[in-house]
């Protein structure tokens, strides 16, 4: 099983970063695992709505470039899943034949429709706001317990 996530910017904090790299290095256990930084387009300090779309339509050109397999929009409109169905949404599509699972977090601004549209799973962490860049770790996190579900590892509890 391949998983990519692929991500608008870079984490900033020492800490994050610490806890991506150590969940990254728990799924090399369970999967291939590669990462796709992209840039973020600059906006101004109050960008109007034609500049927010502009920027994530740009952003979506340099997503579709990574792109493959199930792809799973992180959205607010998404569905909420507990882990073990997220591990089941991952485990049936290498069933069905899908070898790569690519998650795909947008810019603070969120992701252009036709990213959206290319989802076979819109996926919501919480009706909750968290920090942007927390979510990365989160989505991590819980890819690893669906791997550890999978195999029937004690992680989950």
């Amino acid at each position: 099983m391949n998983i990519n996530l692929i991500v608008i910017g870079k984490l900033k904090e020492d800490y994050l970063r610490s806890a991506c790299a150590e969940y990254i290095k728990r799924l090399s256990r369970f999967c291939t695992f590669e990462l796709h930084e992209l840039d973020e387009c600059r906006l101004s300090d109050a960008p109007s709505e034609k500049e927010i779309a502009a920027a994530l339509k740009k952003e979506a050109e340099q997503i579709k470039r990574y792109a493959k397999g199930m792809i799973v929009p992180m959205c607010i409109e998404g569905r909420q899943l507990t882990s073990p169905e997220l591990a089941e949404k991952i485990s049936s599509a290498g069933v069905e034949g899908t070898s790569t699972v690519t998650f795909i977090i947008g810019s603070s601004f969120g992701l252009d429709p036709e990213i959206k549209a290319m989802g076979s799973l819109k996926l919501s962490m919480s009706k909750m706001t968290f920090p942007h860049q927390l979510a990365r770790v989160m989505l991590l996190e819980q890819i690893y317990r669906s791997f550890q579900i999978m195999s029937g590892g004690k992680y989950h509890k």
